[in-house]
This record gives structure tokens, C-alpha cells and sequence, in this order.
């Protein structure tokens, strides 16, 4: 038994890194934080140079742009199949679409909170912090927005998946932008630029789930647990050791385990979260107006907000794209595996990842921050330390502790567990990239790796890894959004053709109602 093999090699790995670690963790964080500050230069003069040309209105970085076009535009090509679909989406999720013959490795409920515990993370909650810190309050319009357009992306790229996945002979699927960027672009007649961008996305998305997958999870979470617990703050490698341990007990059952515990983890995190917000949200409901009234007037003119109304839209869909991950291809990695007659529907049902992740959970933290005031440095000075580390974790939990003295408890358990649920996503969507890569039987490698830099992440400066977060995540959008324009045709055709089928009641009797 291979696995049962690997699994007892793993106790031993984790002896001896808790030993290197320990051994080298007061040299370790300025090597590392040098490593990665240089590789950061590096990735950003590559994808992130500012394409306006108006001087003294901030920065638009030409991923961000690249982003935002693209998503409006497969809006209006899908017809807002992100508006006229929810509803039969919604019925989709329920089950009541469900066939027997579907070839697949998870359910479609199982595909879609794989896919929501890498997204429904810290990204909801410091991202949303971060934003609003950096972008000022009308940077939370514009997340919404990019929410809302990124709907259609995150459709277009899942229902790809599921056209271009292949199922290999191991019994395991293969499938998402690597995928659909080779053979489709193949069918198009250029097979050599397909495999060329496949690989750049490969190689991205590895780099990727050490970073805004893992680094800034575990860096994120151990900045609002060492406020709580001084100790962890004051020796940040063992709470690193302590996660490293917990994500890698998990990821060595591979997608079918990470699917199980996502399955009954994520909606009970979305759920204490989301209960926390609301409470104060109701103790402060007579504010609620006057938050929103802020975030719509700071959206078109902000005051002392870096870049203006500018800095406040870049801010917005940096952090949208961060949280929801809609247009960068990840979660199609996840959902090619769903088990599904026809491509459309997981499609379809991907459309409420970014409604859930950006609009609902990420609005909420927003009006938790805006209410409480704690981004305003003038009213908080002590708070200034956080926001200048940009530890959006820890500014949330102190908007928290602001309204109920024992709500940061709350929150911190909500932060690991975040946190948590989207490494363990995040490794799957990391190995399958690794594996395209250099193959299935150096996917161990990977997992140990991964493993080991969730142990070292929190030797890593919050800045830096914040910095390698969205490089490597806003990188991956540029080959895939290749795909998503050239391949968006077939997606159209095969959406017409189903919702013909629907409004026709073929699904219906296919499944003898």
C-alpha cells in the first residue's frame, strides 16, 4: 500500500523539520524575507508595470486592467448569465439535476466548497481589511463589482474545465487551465503557444499555492492568534509547525479527503463568521446607512485615499480577485473533478463562489470595519502598527474586540479556520499543477514542500508575503485569460444549447419527472 507507506514516512518528516526549523529559525527570517522581497521585484516588473499614461491619478497595473476588461466582457457575451441563471444554479446545488452516469471524482456540492474553502479565506477577511486601509472605503463598491463580473469569469473558466479535463489512467482527473489552454488552443491551431502558456500557468499556479495559498494564510492567522497569545508572536515558527502538522495529516489522502473535511468544514466556518458579523452589524444597525453612504461617496470621491478614485477601483478588484479568485483559474481545478453530465452545470454552479466569497462575506467584514472606524489611523492611533505591517487579520480582529471584549476569540477560531480550509484547497490545486508538470509519482514532493513552507511562513514579513500573494495569484489570469477570450465562443454556443434544452424540458424528462 503506497499511501499507508507514505503516511508513516510523514511523522518522521515532521520530527525533523520542527528540529531544522528551531535550529535556524533566528537566521531564517531575514534570509527568507531578503528571497522573497528580490523574487517580488522580479515577478512585478515582469507582470505588474502601470499602463496609465495620466500622471499623479495612481497606478493601474496591467494585470488588474487585464482582469477587470476581461470579466465585463464575458459578461456581456454570456448575456449576464450570472444574473438569468442563479436560480437554476441554486437548483443545481440542491441536487435536483443530479444524474447517475456522470464521470467524476466528487459531487458537484463537494466540488463547489473545495473550490469556496481556497476562496472564503483571509482574503474576506484582512483582504477586505487591507483594501479599505490602503483604497480607503469606496474601495468596497468596486470589490463588490469585480464580485459581480467575476461570476461570469469564474462560469467561463469552470465550464472549460470540464470540456478539456481528462481522466487518467490511475482513475484521477485531470483538468483546468493547463488543460483547456493546450487542447483548446490546439483545436484554434496554435497546439505549440497552448503548451507554452500551459506550462507559464502551471508554473504560476505552484507558485501561487506556496504563496497566496499558504504563506499568507498561515502569516495572515499567526498576526491575529499572536495578539491574542503573545507567545506565538514571540515564537512564530512553532504556531507555523503546529499548522504545517494539521494541513499535512489532511493533504496526504489527496482530493477525495480534502473534498470530505471541506465539505463539512466550510459552511459551518461561513456560518460562525457570518453570525459574528451580523451581530454587530444589528447592535450598530443605525449606522448601517451611514456605511454605505460612505462606501458610495469615498467610491467616486475619496479623500486622502493613495492614487484617488483610481487607487480606489485598482485597490478594489486587486482585493476582489484576491478573495474571490474568479478569472485566475484555480477553482477550475477543483471543479473539473465534479461529477456531471454537462459542462455547463458545474459551470453554473461556480457562479456563486464569487457572490458568496465577495458580495455577502466580504461585505459583511466591510460594514464590521467601516462601523467600528478602526481603519482610521487619526482615531486609532495605537492600530497604526497593524496597518502599516498590513496584518488585515489583525485589524479585523480588533474591529471585533472594539464592540465585544471576548469577539476576538470568535474571530481568531474563524481566522485559523480559514485559513486552514484554504491551504488544504490550495495544495490540491498546487499538486495538480506540479504533477502536469513533472508527473504523478512526484507529487509527494510537492505535498512535503508545501508542508514545509506552511511551517516557515510566519518567519516571513506580512508585507512580503502580502506582495508575493498578488503577484503570483494575478499572474496566473494572463495565460488564462488568453483561453477565456479565444474559447469564450464555445462556451456561448454550449450555453444557448442548454438553456434551450431548459426552457424545452428535456432535463426533466431525461430524469423521468
Amino acid at each position: 500500500m503506497p499511501f499507508l507507506n507514505i503516511f508513516k514516512l510523514f511523522p518522521l518528516f515532521f520530527i525533523l523539520l520542527i528540529y531544522s526549523t528551531g535550529c535556524f529559525a533566528e537566521n531564517m527570517g531575514s534570509q527568507l524575507n531578503q528571497a522573497v522581497g528580490n523574487l517580488n521585484g522580479l515577478i512585478a516588473t515582469i507582470f505588474f508595470f502601470n499602463i496609465n499614461p495620466f500622471k499623479n491619478t495612481g497606478e493601474v497595473p496591467l494585470l488588474v486592467a487585464w482582469l477587470g476588461i476581461g470579466a465585463a466582457y464575458l459578461t456581456l457575451k454570456m448575456g449576464f448569465v450570472n444574473l438569468k441563471m442563479m436560480r437554476h444554479s441554486f437548483h443545481i446545488i440542491r441536487g435536483k439535476y443530479q444524474t447517475k452516469n456522470a464521470v467524476g471524482e466528487v459531487t458537484p456540492f463537494q466540488a463547489l466548497t473545495t473550490a469556496l474553502s481556497a476562496t472564503v479565506g483571509l482574503g474576506n477577511i484582512a483582504g477586505v481589511a487591507i483594501a479599505i486601509t490602503i483604497g480607503g472605503p469606496g474601495a468596497v463598491l468596486w470589490m463588490m463589482f469585480a464580485g459581480f463580473l467575476g461570476m461570469s469569469s469564474k462560469f467561463t473558466e469552470v465550464t472549460l474545465a470540464q470540456m478539456y479535463r481528462e481522466k487518467r489512467s490511475d482513475g484521477h482527473i485531470m483538468g483546468g487551465a493547463m488543460e483547456y489552454l493546450s487542447k483548446g488552443l490546439a483545436e484554434k491551431g496554435f497546439p505549440s503557444l497552448g503548451k507554452v502558456l500551459a506550462i507559464i500557468f502551471a508554473i504560476l499556479a505552484v507558485l501561487a499555492s506556496f504563496g497566496g495559498g499558504n504563506a499568507y494564510q498561515v502569516s495572515q492567522a499567526n498576526g491575529a492568534v499572536g495578539n491574542l497569545i503573545p507567545f506565538f508572536k514571540n515564537m512564530p515558527f512553532l504556531f507555523g509547525l503546529i499548522m504545517a502538522f494539521s494541513v499535512g495529516i489532511v493533504i496526504i489522502g489527496g482530493i477525495k479527503r480534502i473534498a470530505q473535511i471541506a465539505e463539512g468544514l466550510v459552511p459551518s466556518m461561513v456560518f460562525l463568521y457570518l453570525i459574528a458579523c451580523l451581530w454587530i452589524i444589528f447592535n450598530h444597525i443605525n449606522e448601517v446607512p451611514q456605511a454605505f453612504m460612505t462606501i458610495f461617496t469615498e467610491a467616486f470621491n475619496p479623500t486622502a485615499v493613495a492614487g484617488g478614485i483610481i487607487g480606489a477601483i485598482v485597490q478594489g478588484f486587486k482585493r476582489a480577485v484576491f478573495s474571490s479568485e474568479a478569472g485566475i483559474g484555480s477553482a477550475a481545478i477543483a471543479h473539473s473533478a465534479a461529477a456531471v453530465k454537462y459542462p455547463i452545470r458545474q459551470g453554473l454552479v461556480a457562479l456563486y463562489e464569487p457572490f458568496i466569497d465577495t458580495i455577502v462575506i466580504c461585505t459583511m467584514t466591510a460594514l464590521v470595519i467601516i462601523i467600528t472606524g478602526v481603519y482610521d489611523v487619526a482615531a486609532h492611533p495605537e492600530l497604526k502598527p497593524i496597518i502599516d505591517a498590513k496584518e488585515g487579520a489583525a485589524l479585523t480582529s480588533s474591529a471585533f474586540g472594539s464592540v465585544v471584549s471576548w469577539f476576538p476569540h470568535v474571530l481568531t477560531v474563524c481566522i485559523v479556520l480559514f485559513a486552514y480550509s484554504t491551504m488544504i484547497s490550495w495544495s490540491y490545486y498546487g499538486e495538480r499543477c506540479w504533477t502536469y508538470l513533472l508527473g504523478e509519482k512526484f507529487s509527494i514532493f510537492y505535498r512535503l514542500l508545501f508542508v514545509m513552507i506552511v511551517a516557515i511562513a510566519p518567519l516571513i514579513s506580512a508585507d512580503n508575503v502580502l506582495t508575493f500573494s498578488d503577484l503570483s495569484l494575478l499572474g496566473m489570469a494572463f495565460p488564462n485569460f488568453v483561453a477565456l477570450y479565444w474559447l469564450s465562443g464555445k462556451v456561448k454556443r454550449a450555453l444557448n444549447e442548454y438553456r434551450r434544452k431548459l426552457k424545452a424540458g428535456d432535463f426533466e424528462r431525461e430524469m423521468g419527472r
